[in-house]
């Protein structure tokens, strides 16, 4: 192996997240991932063959998450989510500790039944101007948006087809999505509790204590579902509609997890899901699936296959060989050390270069430890507890938290980094070793 090519990898894969960080001018993240990717085919670091194999591990996964995205894309617009920030307002009947609670469960509720990242872009708009339109000060709206933030990107962690990069780790453990939830559910779900509990007493003295109960102006106009019950006056013919959207929505995700169980291939079902939910809106909207080439955010694939390539060339330089080196005495010493020793080295990767180019090499590795079945499994879901939870301590941690960020700014909402780490560093630390050891006890109970 030359030095040229180990050299050129290793500058692709810091050149790139540089830039995926940095983002000059705006830069969409695929750019850099996909530059770095062919400078690392050029140095012969990943050959045609392995170019094969990238594509067979990440296409299911890719088709899963896009078909995803275009079902929240739908809900959004039938004004499902509008709807939501105007029943979030009605629930909290004047309490901002309610409101509190409900924005979380929104969140969370939005990752479980999307993506982290879809969650992030839909949600996080409507609950500015949610908040905007209730008037509150800048440093009252900080709890519920940061708090949110957090839930909706952790919330990837219970079900592996909530994230793009767990889905691709779950092909590469060779792992089904029924078993990574049945054994990484309770303790994730328990943790992200844990965090919530933890951001609200935080949060308690800048949590105001009365909001208004109705806001005006959240109402989308550009749906027109049954000559728009939406419009009409009549709340409940409007909450059937959504109720029945909600439960189709939930019948698909639930036929994920069938389709894992019965060895059917997820995405086909995720597919076939979002087939049905844009007839629906065509007849109800009279509004063709034409316009989902332009909505749909493609750049997520080009992004992922990029990435990968570049973390499949640092691992053909010998990257995991390294870890390899350094980990297999600890994680092989009992399923507790594998569970927190894992968990602990995917948070810091995650931090320092993101958690998608994190878990990728994570899970490499793992594979080429040579682990007893349990503790590869025990692993590779401390892996995941880094990579979605560990990795929001930092702001550079997640693309999701970026994007937020972003989002935040153009809803003129000031956070800036040292409020979110003076945040975070309290209540993530904390959340992440109660869940590994939960992960630890929940997996030793179960096997």
């Amino acid at each position: 192996m030359s030095s040229i090519m180990v050299w050129m990898t290793i500058l692709a894969f810091i050149g790139t997240v540089i830039l995926i960080l940095w983002r000059p001018k705006g830069i969409n993240e695929a750019v850099p991932a996909m530059a770095g990717a062919l400078l690392v085919i050029l140095s012969g670091s990943v050959s045609i063959s392995d170019l094969g194999t990238i594509t067979e591990t990440i296409s299911g996964a890719a088709i899963t998450i896009m078909a995803t995205i275009v079902m929240a894309i739908v809900l959004e617009s039938f004004g499902f989510f509008h709807w939501m920030a105007e029943k979030l307002a009605e629930k909290a009947r004047g309490s901002g500790i309610r409101l509190f609670w409900y924005v979380n469960l929104l969140c969370f509720l939005m990752t479980l039944f999307f993506n982290n990242d879809g969650s992030i872009l839909i949600t996080t708009p409507i609950l500015v101007m949610l908040l905007n339109n209730m008037g509150l000060k800048n440093h009252q709206k900080i709890p519920y948006l940061l708090s949110g933030g957090l839930i909706a990107t952790a919330s990837s962690a219970p079900i592996g087809v909530s994230n793009i990069v767990n889905l691709i780790a779950l092909k590469i453990v060779n792992m089904t999505l029924y078993m990574h939830t049945a054994m990484m559910f309770i303790p994730a779900t328990l943790g992200l509790l844990f965090l919530v509990v933890l951001l609200f007493f935080r949060f308690h003295k800048d949590i105001p204590k009365t909001v208004p109960t109705r806001v005006s102006g959240l109402s989308n106009p550009a749906y027109h579902p049954l000559k728009a019950p939406i419009e009409t006056d009549n709340d409940k013919k409007q909450t059937r509609f959504m109720r029945n959207v909600l439960l189709f929505v939930l019948a698909v995700r639930l036929s994920l997890f069938a389709a894992s169980y019965f060895s059917i291939p997820v995405s086909v079902m995720a597919v076939f899901g979002s087939l049905v939910l844009l007839s629906w809106r065509w007849i109800y909207l009279k509004v063709p699936p034409i316009d989902m080439l332009k909505k749909t955010p493609w750049y997520i694939l080009v992004f992922a296959f990029g990435m990968y390539v570049i973390i499949y060339g640092l691992h053909n330089i010998g990257l995991t060989e390294w870890l390899i080196h350094f980990m297999h005495p600890i994680v092989s010493g009992s399923l507790l050390h594998a569970s927190v020793m894992m968990g602990l080295l995917l948070t810091v990767l995650s931090n320092i270069f993101n958690n998608h180019p994190a878990l990728m090499v994570g899970t490499l590795t793992l594979t080429n430890m040579n682990l007893d079945p349990l503790s590869l499994k025990i692993s590779y879901l401390a892996n995941v507890i880094g990579s979605d939870i560990g990795s929001l301590l930092l702001p550079m941690g997640t693309l999701a938290t970026l994007m937020w960020m972003h989002i935040l700014k153009k809803g003129k909402v000031r956070i800036t980094w040292k409020q979110y780490v003076k945040i975070t560093i309290t209540v993530i630390p904390p959340t992440l070793i109660f869940t590994l050891f939960i992960l630890y006890y929940w997996v030793s109970w179960l096997f």
